[in-house]
């Protein structure tokens, strides 16, 4: 699985708990959750749970935490499924 299209199945996860289009449309790896797409905490719970789902992991607290923008959420999800296989 390439960065690429990785980034595209994580714009699918976080469409329905965006409050930015503007920040949506122009995505890319620097785009932060909850500042630039304004994502609450409460709905990045549910991308991240979202993501556990789609990806068949399971992500940690200390993981979760860093959680934060696109290219740590590209991070994660590489490390976890390294770590599957």
């Amino acid at each position: 699985m390439n960065k690429e299209q990785t980034i595209e199945e994580l714009k699918n996860i976080v469409q329905p708990y965006i409050q930015n289009q503007e920040a949506f449309d122009i995505l890319t790896e620097d785009t932060d959750f909850i500042n630039d797409l304004k994502i609450n905490s409460a709905n990045l719970v549910d991308v991240i749970l979202d993501i556990e789902e789609k990806y068949d992991i399971v992500i940690d607290n200390e993981a979760m935490e860093r959680m934060v923008n696109v290219k740590a959420a590209l991070e994660i999800i590489a490390t976890k499924l390294s770590e599957k296989n």
